[in-house]
């Protein structure tokens, strides 16, 4: 069994990297969740969570492979009921998808294969446009306002008879946005009665505002508003693909013949098992927050403008082109995000282990106080 000795021996130091106290992890806490040892190059650009799976879940995953001979589907289909119960739905609602991407694409490409239009945010997460642009949709970006939220007016306006999605990351995927509490229900139900909502709500886990609402919801009432949902993030599954899709009958039937990774008989224990372990759920979220306030203190230290965030990254003014950063920040091994246009000055960081975050804030210091 790891001990914080064991921890310490294998975690690399960066550079000479200094952990402190605080910072490491307790007794109690790497014999229940086993954090991964601190290494010489650090990954902050995927939005992954770094403390999962957890110990449970691995447990669960290889007593699963003894079922490794089967096919998914009544594992998947029992998830789908633990599912339906957690949203409040009936099962036929659930569909179980290889990742949310898998969820995101397959629904693009039900509703606008052949032409139709999507509505989205600019920039936002790009799966299900990129992927429905291949099948004929087009594409109407609507940019984010000023303060990097959704510019809810511009896309109730661009809403006409050839709309057949409008696409809501909530939170957004990059700029870490929510959008507020009061607007959000009365928007999706206008827009609902007009056409299909989709709320790619992979980061609602880490949303702050106090009984801020899912859209699922609205899908017990029936309303024309399709949820998407993944594992991947607060439980740490990212590398096992795993989501799902929760939506009416009415548009679950027309979804449904379109999957086609779904997803394999050790996801789905994975899953399964992820659901129950609210120790790991809440130990995740915690570390996050901390990382997350980390980070925010050193942005501001620094002077770079960031976006107040409701996930597991971080959303910032670099000033820099983030090809620059991203090569000036490797050299000191740290991976950070991708571009965002047309956002190509600014930074989304994810939020690693607190030794990490630490490492970050050590190197990014060096580019801009020594650089």
């Amino acid at each position: 069994m790891q001990t914080r000795r064991d921890w310490l021996r294998a975690s690399v130091g960066l550079g000479g990297l200094f952990i402190a106290p605080e910072l490491m992890f307790s007794n109690q806490e790497i014999k229940r969740f086993r954090p991964r040892p601190f290494l010489k190059q650090v990954k902050l650009s995927s939005n992954e969570n770094p403390y999962g799976p957890s110990e449970s879940v691995q447990k669960s995953v290889v007593e699963a492979f003894n079922h490794g001979c089967r096919y998914p589907y009544e594992y998947s289909d029992a998830l789908a009921v633990k599912l339906a119960k957690k949203h409040g739905v009936e099962p036929e609602s659930i569909i179980i998808t290889g990742g949310s991407t898998e969820g995101l694409k397959i629904t693009g490409l039900t509703f606008t294969q052949g032409g139709g239009e999507i509505i989205a945010g600019e920039p936002t997460f790009l799966a299900m446009m990129t992927y429905a642009e291949q099948w004929g949709a087009k594409i109407k970006w609507v940019p984010v306002a000023e303060d990097k939220g959704y510019d809810l007016n511009g896309i109730s306006d661009r809403i006409n008879s050839n709309t057949k999605l409008i696409f809501l990351c909530n939170p957004n995927n990059p700029t870490g946005t929510v959008i507020p509490k009061n607007k959000l229900e009365d928007f999706c139900i206008s827009a609902s009665k007009k056409t299909i909502v989709f709320s790619d709500e992979a980061y609602y886990d880490f949303i702050q505002t106090p009984d801020y609402p899912s859209m699922d919801n609205l899908v017990r009432k029936g309303a024309n508003i399709i949820v998407s949902k993944t594992f991947s993030k607060v439980y740490g599954l990212a590398g096992f693909r795993i989501g799902y899709l929760i939506a009416p009958p009415h548009l679950a039937k027309k979804i449904r013949p379109n999957v086609v990774a779904m997803s394999n008989v050790l996801a789905i224990a994975a899953a399964d098992k992820a659901l129950e372990d609210n120790d790991f759920y809440n130990f995740s979220l915690n570390k996050i927050a901390q990382g997350r306030k980390m980070i925010t203190e050193t942005l501001e230290e620094l002077k770079l403008e960031h976006v107040p965030s409701n996930t597991n990254f971080v959303f910032f003014h670099s000033n820099k082109h983030i090809d620059v950063l991203g090569k000036l920040m490797l050299e000191k091994g740290i991976k950070i995000g991708r571009p965002f246009p047309p956002f190509y000055d600014w930074c989304r960081i994810s939020i690693g282990t607190l030794p990490e975050v630490q490492a970050f804030n050590n190197a990014i210091k060096e580019v801009y106080q020594k650089g």
